[in-house]
């Protein structure tokens, strides 16, 4: 298929994330599940190694390196072709995963941490700059904002002039508006229903919204019963101008989308 979009896969080698702790932090089952990923004509990986989770702790870089590195290394060994993403933000993680093979940095920090920028410009890598207000400890504790969409977007102006002030390439940037991350329900919806806005800024848009906790609170869905509701969100902002979608479910989301494509004629 050849496609206006493209389709990242989440590969969560922690005990602790969301939807899927602990089901693939061996490497035989993270390749496994790669596999499984690849076979549904997935995109890119993305490979994590500390969960984001709201309530989630924090991990030491070491600990976060030995989770990941090996599994980009196998897979970057196995599959020479594959886009592959590593989910951090910690500089010194991005750059022994990119070093690995890794040639994306999905960061839900947005390269704040002291050095992450010039590890991406070093590198030459695709960055994803994600929004998120707090931190995964405490992020979605009554979080506030005067208007939600406006704050993203003077957000993500500031950080992608930081980013082009170190020599980062323009095409490399892709922009995320975070959802989930220190937004309530209708946060989350705001911005959503926003995405052709955050289009018009210039750059690719990733929507990750698999399985998210924003389908408990609007439909009382389980996390195994979030399916539909993260398939409409992807069509609906597909129709809007968003570029990748971070999916647990690849094969679903790809027939949803390449399907709305042709219906756009």
């Amino acid at each position: 298929m050849d496609n206006d979009f493209k389709i990242m896969g989440v590969l969560n080698v922690t005990p602790d994330s969301f939807s899927d702790g602990g089901q693939f932090n061996q490497i035989d089952l993270a390749l496994a599940q790669a596999q499984r990923m690849i076979d549904e004509d997935v995109d890119i990986i993305d490979v994590g190694g500390e969960s984001t989770r709201p309530g989630a702790q924090s991990i030491s870089v070491d600990e976060e390196v030995e989770r990941t590195v090996p599994v980009i290394k196998k897979l970057r060994a196995l599959y020479p072709e594959l886009t592959i993403s590593i989910d951090t933000s910690k500089p010194e993680v991005m750059e022994a995963a990119i070093i690995a093979g890794a040639d994306f940095i999905n960061d839900v920090n947005a390269l704040e941490a002291e050095g992450a920028i010039e590890i991406a410009v070093k590198y030459d890598a695709n960055v994803c700059l994600m929004h998120k207000k707090g931190q995964p400890k405490n992020m979605q504790e009554s979080p506030e904002y005067h208007d939600v969409v406006q704050t993203v977007l003077d957000y993500f102006d500031e950080r992608v002039e930081s980013c082009l002030s170190y020599g980062m390439s323009a095409d490399r940037i892709i922009l995320d508006p975070g959802i989930g991350f220190g937004k309530t329900l209708a946060h989350n919806l705001q911005l959503l229903r926003h995405t052709s806005t955050i289009k018009q800024m210039g750059f690719p848009v990733l929507i990750g919204v698999s399985r998210k906790s924003l389908f408990g609170q609007l439909l009382n869905r389980s996390v195994d019963q979030r399916l539909p509701g993260s398939l409409a969100v992807a069509q609906f902002c597909y129709l809007q101008g968003a570029d990748i979608f971070r999916v647990h479910d690849v094969a679903p989301t790809r027939d949803v989308l390449y399907t709305s494509r042709h219906l756009i004629g």
